[in-house]
């Protein structure tokens, strides 16, 4: 016998009750903090808009196109943010978030051109003496709490992110039957896309960043490693093992999303390139396949195999948490670059479609001739049968040859009727 407190009793619907108080607790204190970094974040916009933009754009220290690419769309977005504040100060939550939400392409545009904003503002601090003055004038005013431009720039980005932590929890602590569950789910969705959209901006950015940090330590230029589409996993020194009886020789080793470059350092005592390498090798990592030698076990050190369509390839590490992390990288990349490729095709893809599957190419003025020379063939076909079966015996053997060359002659008519009723043939 159960002895938990039925809903249906006092001591249920006490518990029910408790637990929606804890629910509506919840989402009040996260509906204040919500409403106190919300105004926070306006009196922050407004001192960028007020003594940032419209001073630069009066004063004319820079041109309007080097403003809108550092500045971008912050100040359209100081327009929705207070039209928001307004709306969550009266506790209107899920209609303010509902009219925000359809401005968010002003965010989204403000996320794509923040990496553009940070390049060209430090470009203009180097070149502009007037506007070095200028910005280290406005970010000593005591409203700024010795915060940078480059900082207050990314307040937009930061401030998505706080959004999509406080939607979640005011939708997780509002009941389905609340006029604002809809309004705020949807909100958690779009906010959350817009942030996908900044992490994902800051990933390309940082391995852009790592592309040519690579070109750079490689001599001269004829290994392309800017190529669209390509990702940085991993570098380090590995041990190559040769074929034959020499010693292993270390190397340098850069893995990426489609490829494994091999490479090994210049000269220590070259006047330029002393601190680069030399490629030697690029392997493609599309028809690779990696397999660990030994290393399973808690010896020091592995090995492992890796197989190409025209080499092959032992790489050695003393440190077995190294190679095993390398087999991992490996495996990894390989596994994502053969689910890329891999082509899944539909079942109607593979069937051939009928010859005379579209009726209305059945009524063409050929298709109507080549009818028409069909049936007096066949007319012609009857009457010579038929005056055949009239002139042949109704009894013995010539009677029994007839019909059999009767039926022989109706066969080929009824084999192609047969082979003409497949609508599709698998490939």
């Amino acid at each position: 016998m159960s002895f938990a407190p039925s809903p249906f009793t006092p001591m249920g619907s006490r518990n029910i009750q408790d637990q929606r108080d804890r629910w509506e607790r919840k989402r009040s204190r996260t509906a204040r903090e919500l409403v106190h970094g919300e105004q926070r974040y306006c009196e922050q916009l407004d001192l960028v808009v007020t003594y940032f933009v419209e001073i630069l754009k009066a004063k004319g220290t820079l041109r309007q196109d080097i403003r809108e690419s550092i500045f971008s769309s912050i100040k359209s977005i100081h327009l929705i943010n207070q039209t928001l504040l307004a709306h969550l100060e009266l506790g209107r939550f899920g209609i303010g978030f509902e009219e925000f939400c359809t401005h968010l392409q002003l965010y989204n545009t403000y996320v794509d051109n923040i990496q553009t904003a940070k390049k060209v503002l430090m470009v203009q601090v180097k070149k502009s003496k007037a506007f070095r003055r200028f910005k280290k004038l406005q970010e000593s005013r005591p409203e700024f709490n010795q915060q940078k431009l480059e900082d207050l720039l990314l307040l937009p980005l930061q401030r998505i992110q706080q959004y999509k932590h406080f939607l979640r929890d005011l939708t997780e602590n509002t009941g389905p039957d609340n006029p604002e569950f809809q309004q705020l789910s949807k909100a958690v969705k779009v906010v959350s896309e817009v942030a996908q959209r900044i992490q994902d901006n800051a990933r390309s950015h940082e391995n852009h960043l790592q592309l040519r940090r690579v070109q750079k330590q490689l001599k001269g230029r004829k290994t392309r490693i800017l190529t669209p589409g390509r990702w940085y996993i991993r570098e380090g020194w590995l041990k190559t093992v040769p074929t034959k009886g020499t010693e292993a020789k270390p190397k340098m080793f850069y893995l990426f999303s489609d490829i494994l470059l091999q490479a090994k350092p210049c000269s220590p005592i070259h006047p330029t390139h002393g601190d680069k390498f030399v490629c030697q090798q690029v392997y493609p990592l599309k028809e690779c396949t990696v397999d660990k030698v030994f290393g399973h076990t808690k010896s020091q050190g592995g090995l492992i195999s890796l197989t190409f369509a025209r080499a092959k390839l032992l790489l050695m590490s003393d440190d077995q948490g190294d190679i095993n992390d390398w087999y991992r990288s490996l495996c990894m990349a390989i596994g994502q670059l053969k689910s890329k490729n891999t082509v899944v095709h539909k079942r109607d893809q593979l069937c051939r479609k009928p010859i005379r599957s579209d009726p209305d190419c059945q009524n063409t003025p050929e298709l109507q001739t080549r009818g028409i020379k069909r049936i007096m063939m066949l007319d012609e076909e009857v009457r010579m049968h038929s005056e055949g079966h009239r002139s042949i015996p109704s009894t013995g053997e010539s009677g029994h040859s007839a019909t059999k060359r009767l039926k022989s002659d109706e066969t080929p008519a009824a084999k192609p009727q047969e082979s003409s009723g497949s609508s599709c043939v698998i490939l």
